[in-house]
């Protein structure tokens, strides 16, 4: 009986820093995310150009950027 106890706590022990780091694993990762960057991409087509973080298709290339807003006007500094 008191071996059984003596294993359950240390079990709820090892549970609880596991959690703990976990945890604190995922914070330090929210600290350290960044946002997408931003891109002026240009139609193949007809040369139009929008701003988005992703590319839009086949038809589209990437024009300028990276932009740190969605009007593409703050340039980015590249690490």
């Amino acid at each position: 009986m008191l071996r059984e106890q003596f294993m359950l706590a240390f079990s709820m022990k090892i549970h609880h820093h596991i959690g703990l780091g976990a945890l604190l694993a995922c914070a330090c990762a929210l600290l350290a995310a960044e946002p997408a960057p931003w891109y002026q991409w240009r139609s193949k087509i007809d040369g139009k150009q929008v701003c988005a973080q992703t590319p839009l298709g086949p038809g589209w290339e990437r024009a300028s950027g990276p932009y740190r807003d969605s009007h593409c006007q703050k340039l980015s500094i590249a690490k």
